[in-house]
């Protein structure tokens, strides 16, 4: 085969723990792409379009003949894989299991939005396909946070779609981020979050630190008192994250490179210990392990 086997639009993004999968882009871009703090899917060539059948398909079939048994997992691509309709997810699973049977795992990010589209039957038979794990973005448990930054979601529409996932079998990584309500929210952003993940009690959670590599103007047009937290400053709000946390068997991470302090863990078993590390860094910022600034790749 002369080309690569499936085309893509640049900037590419997965998450962190999707590196050593096959990614297959259904869409395109992002339907909502509204949020003011995410920079993923503003550039032009980024517009939202569900990809033709036709083309996944064929993707699918280039794989197969390029790859043949190696592949073993599967990322949907671009950010809004599950914004399709129910027919067209069944008909994507279904050829990757035709095409690719060796594939153990397919994982898409996932809006609540699109989850409140699809009944828990519907989710179930996508499961069945062999969708067994989604990434959902809730960025925060407080309704305010989320009206600042734009994201369409509240709190509750957010555990709405966790539940439903839950019931249909599929996994959940949760995704939370550290400073999205700047000095002003953290403390009600902290408590939020964590009460909207012990309702949920999610497979997986991790938290970044919101950053802005492209500047804030974006942001600031409906947070423009917006006043980051300094580094301690997030230390302290995820030690309140993570004090408020009731969480039964939880993995979770917070080792992005955005993040200046690394923990990993299973909560609730290893919250004591994690807490520790906070609290340590905290009273001894001068001896604490902290991720230098070169390293944090932003």
């Amino acid at each position: 085969m002369d080309s690569f086997p499936i085309r893509y639009v640049e900037p590419v993004y997965r998450p962190p723990s999707e590196a050593d999968s096959l990614i297959l882009p259904l869409t395109d871009g992002c339907s909502w792409n509204r949020c003011t703090f995410c920079e993923m899917y503003t550039a032009p060539q980024k517009k939202f379009r569900p990809r033709d059948e036709a083309e996944i398909l064929a993707s699918l079939r280039n794989c197969r003949d390029a790859y043949g048994d190696q592949v073993r997992r599967i990322f949907l691509a671009d950010g809004d894989a599950m914004s399709l309709s129910t027919r067209r997810l069944v008909a994507a699973l279904a050829a990757i299991r035709r095409e690719l049977p060796s594939v153990r795992r397919v994982s898409s990010y996932c809006l609540p939005r699109n989850v409140a589209k699809k009944s828990v039957e519907e989710l179930k038979e996508l499961a069945t396909l062999g969708l067994s794990l989604v990434y959902v973005g809730a960025e925060s448990g407080d309704d305010e946070v989320l009206a600042r930054v734009n994201k369409g979601e509240t709190f509750a529409s957010t555990l709405e779609a966790l539940h439903k996932l839950r019931e249909a079998g599929i996994k959940r990584s949760v995704m939370i981020l550290n400073g999205l309500g700047g000095t002003t929210l953290s403390h009600r952003h902290a408590l939020n979050s964590a009460l909207l993940m012990n309702e949920a009690q999610p497979e997986f959670l991790a938290t970044l630190v919101v950053s802005f590599p492209k500047g804030e103007a974006r942001f600031r047009e409906k947070f423009a008192d917006f006043a980051p937290l300094d580094i301690f400053g997030l230390i302290g709000e995820m030690e309140r994250f993570l004090s408020a946390l009731e969480l039964k068997r939880t993995v979770f991470r917070s080792d992005h490179a955005s993040n200046w302090l690394v923990l990993k863990g299973t909560l609730g078993a290893d919250k004591d210990r994690l807490l520790q590390q906070l609290r340590a860094a905290l009273a001894s910022p001068e001896s604490a392990p902290l991720r230098p600034a070169w390293a944090r790749g932003l």
